[in-house]
């Protein structure tokens, strides 16, 4: 027979005393108010979603691959040939897969679940707080998640963090119920916790488990019985969870037949990815793990790593808006606890101790993570931030009415506390680009004046107490809401969605949503300045061959921009030795759909045909091509040639360069096109004995890669980041050694270098041109 004992926490059901503060409100009220946030967050997710084309080339290619076969499904494949997977779990990707089947293979229908997704975690969320902290702060937590600004980009996007996001916010609804519950009934809905927090793993492996010290601190604080009780039952949670998220791994390895490469591993094996790309290479740096990306540490992407990182120019106006005010919010929580402890506080007037432990802890945690993190990092990883800052921020609400009820003086000084410095944060990162809709200063900053003004007169004046209350909310939410409202009114997307003005690219300099090198995209907002005469970003070398302007001479003195490596084979006054495993990092931010092609950098406006790249949501930070979502004329040409002239091979034309390349014949035909390399052409995919195999067999004839004439001391190309025995550079050995180009002429493609440059080369970039090969077993 189990006993209770006296916790922290207590236990606040809907109609219970965390509802007291909305009982005066009528029945219709509070479903109608949670519907139009809902409405709102569908309306924000799905404007224009047509207009999205195929968001991350990446993983749309890989969601019609997944479609051919089931082991394709399971393994999550990227390529129709099974040749190598994506660099993450698959679950992210199956919702998609299966919306493909029903509604077809369209971009719309891959955002569709992203869409569902996104609402159904606001609709969660409110739930969830619900019970811990009533009515009136489920509500406004809801509308803060609804509105938070990288939130609303990766909505619209098919990178795998908006359901990662679903699995915790359902996880942290199932621990509350948890934490509510007696017996038998805690132990199920704590297991169920720890299982939702597993699917999160199978969808974006380690980062689902940063929450896991959230909750287990909240568990062990909140819930009843004694401590053996709910030691025992915090270890069946674990193992809920350890076999959730392990059950994919384990397949992998124990698959009998043969199945896809895992990509982003270093050996093919999930495992590898878990600990490795997926794991320690994100916290310490790839450098750590054996892999490697070509710019070494993923800062570049969303500031340098530090405490500051979240406030710097490049996430801040993503995530950090409301920030300061869950500083103060939690220190509210921790006065609270202490003054109930000495018996200042009545229970009833405090809010449980679990909900606060759970979300504070949950923040502080992930936000640690991603402000030290020294590998790859994009200010996208941040939405996993939003319910923690929603909850807190609607917990102060419930916590601040009680104490005014309670006849504490000190509740206006503190609202207005929450009010000033939220007001002044949004006023400084509004006004670090003032040329982006600088006029959100005014609205902002009189509204957070007035609302300070409301609160400190509320204390004489309790008629103005709801009205201090809305303007406050109104106050907070101005800016971050403009930046949501933003995104939506974008038509682009792509491997880094991100919201505001596009300064969240290498270093921040000059970048400009949804363009490279100066060049629109489609619905691409622009901004000013930013570019040279080139059409590159200011402080971008304007002399390397094949960019806008360039002259083939490299920067003078052989140097490379601020901030990038200096001792990569193939680039200007590289040293040969490359970085271990070195390659592109995964997930490179996508830029404009158009390059421009005037080859003196002048003023003209003529362009030729090259592949779209896909542009991003509110602007790309870096806007680096994610990949081609069309196919050039001469790539057409290319594919057809192949199919005409191996009929009975298994796969029709091998495309080298990593998915920058060979997402456009996965998206745009359906023939067997096997990408080489993974995502960014750095994995032993296929390796040189599979090439060998498959082309003495005829299940292989024709390659698209780079040109190999390009050689660095006459053993093969030169490939940008690579050392001699890395896979990329064995694969280019190979083709030079095993293969015969294919004249342009025979397929009726154009054969000036220029031509084969713009339509991309082994790594994505215009690198040494592209040339077909033909491989028949000679």
């Amino acid at each position: 027979m189990e006993h209770s004992a006296p916790t922290l926490s207590g236990t606040a059901a809907p109609d219970s005393p965390a509802d007291s503060e909305t009982r005066s409100w009528p029945a219709w009220a509070a479903p109608a108010a949670l519907g139009a946030i809902l409405l709102l967050a569908a309306v924000l997710y799905s404007w224009s979603l047509g207009s999205l084309g195929w968001a991350n080339t990446y993983y749309s290619a890989a969601a019609k691959s997944m479609g051919k076969n089931w082991t394709n499904f399971l393994f999550g494949a990227y390529d129709p040939a099974g040749v190598v997977t994506v660099d993450k779990p698959p679950a992210s990707l199956w919702p998609q897969v299966i919306s493909s089947k029903i509604f077809g293979m369209h971009g719309w229908a891959l955002l569709l679940p992203q869409v569902v997704e996104g609402v159904a975690a606001v609709f969660v969320l409110h739930r969830t707080v619900r019970r811990w902290a009533g009515e009136g702060a489920a509500l406004l937590a809801a509308l803060i998640l609804t509105l938070t600004p990288i939130t609303v980009a990766i909505n619209r996007d098919n990178n795998p963090d908006t359901l990662l996001v679903l699995f915790l916010v359902t996880a942290a609804y199932t621990l509350t119920r948890a934490l509510q519950a007696q017996g038998r009934s805690a132990t199920w809905w704590l297991c169920a916790s720890g299982f939702l927090i597993g699917c999160g793993f199978l969808t974006k492996m380690l980062a689902a488990w940063m929450v896991v010290p959230a909750f287990a601190a909240a568990w062990l604080v909140g819930a009843a019985g004694p401590w053996a009780a709910r030691l025992w039952r915090l270890l069946a949670a674990g193992a809920a969870l350890l076999v959730s998220s392990m059950w994919w791994v384990a397949m992998v390895a124990l698959w009998p037949g043969d199945h896809p490469y895992v990509g982003g591993s270093t050996d093919g094996s999930a495992w590898d990815l878990v600990v490795g790309y997926n794991g320690l290479g994100r916290v310490f740096g790839q450098d750590s793990t054996g892999g490697g990306n070509m710019m070494g540490a993923g800062a570049t992407f969303g500031g340098g790593a530090g405490a500051g990182r979240l406030f710097g120019e490049q996430v801040a106006g993503q995530i950090s808006w409301l920030l300061p005010g869950c500083a103060v919010a939690l220190a509210v929580a921790v006065a609270c606890a202490v003054l109930r402890r000495r018996g200042r506080l009545s229970d009833d007037t405090v809010l449980a101790s679990s909900g606060w432990v759970l979300w504070g802890t949950w923040l502080v945690v992930c936000g640690a993570v991603f402000s030290t993190q020294e590998g790859i990092f994009h200010p996208y990883y941040t939405t996993q931030l939003a319910p923690a800052i929603a909850a807190i921020l609607g917990g102060l609400l419930t916590a601040l009415t009680r104490l005014h009820r309670a006849g504490n003086p000190w509740v206006a000084p503190i609202a207005a506390t929450v009010v000033a410095v939220t007001t002044v944060w949004a006023v400084v990162i509004i006004r670090r680009d003032p040329d982006w809709h600088g006029w959100l200063t005014w609205p902002v900053l009189p509204a957070g004046i007035a609302a300070v003004v409301l609160l400190v007169l509320s204390r004489s004046r309790a008629r103005l107490l709801v009205t201090a209350g809305v303007t406050t909310v109104v106050s907070m939410l101005i800016a971050p809401g403009a930046w949501a409202v933003t995104v939506s009114g974008s038509t682009t997307t792509g491997s880094n969605p991100i919201a505001g003005p596009a300064t969240a690219g290498f270093g921040g300099a000059g970048m400009r949503s949804g363009t490279f090198g100066g060049a629109s995209g489609n619905g691409a907002q622009q901004g000013g300045g930013g570019t040279g005469s080139s059409g590159l970003p200011s402080g971008m070398p304007t002399d390397m061959q094949g960019f806008p302007g360039g002259t083939g001479s490299g920067q003078p003195g052989g140097g490379m921009p601020s901030g990038m490596p200096t001792d990569m084979e193939g680039f200007p006054g590289g040293t040969g030795s490359g970085r271990p495993g070195g390659g592109m990092a995964s997930e490179m931010p996508s830029g404009g759909q158009e390059m421009p092609t005037n080859p003196t950098g002048g003023s003209g406006s003529g362009r030729q045909e090259v592949p779209s790249f896909g542009g991003g949501a509110g602007g790309m930070g870096g806007n680096v091509p994610s990949g081609a979502s069309t196919l050039t004329s001469d790539q057409r040409k290319i594919l057809a040639y192949a199919v005409a002239h191996a009929p009975r091979a298994r796969i029709k034309l091998a495309v080298e360069g990593g998915a920058m390349s060979s997402a456009a014949f996965i998206l745009n035909s359906d023939e067997t096109v096997a990408g080489m390399g993974g995502f960014g052409n750095t994995d032993d995919a296929p390796s040189v004995a599979q090439l060998t195999k498959w082309t003495k067999s005829g299940e292989l004839r024709y390659i698209l890669g780079s040109d190999t004439s390009n050689t660095s001391g006459g053993t093969g190309m030169s490939v940008p980041g690579m050392s001699k025995d890395s896979p990329v550079t064995q694969r280019s050995d190979w083709i030079k050694k095993n293969c015969t180009k294919v004249p342009a002429s025979a397929y009726g493609g154009s054969s000036g270098k220029s031509s084969q440059q713009n339509s991309g080369g082994a790594m994505g970039f215009g690198v040494g041109g592209t040339v077909l090969y033909d491989c028949a077993a000679k």
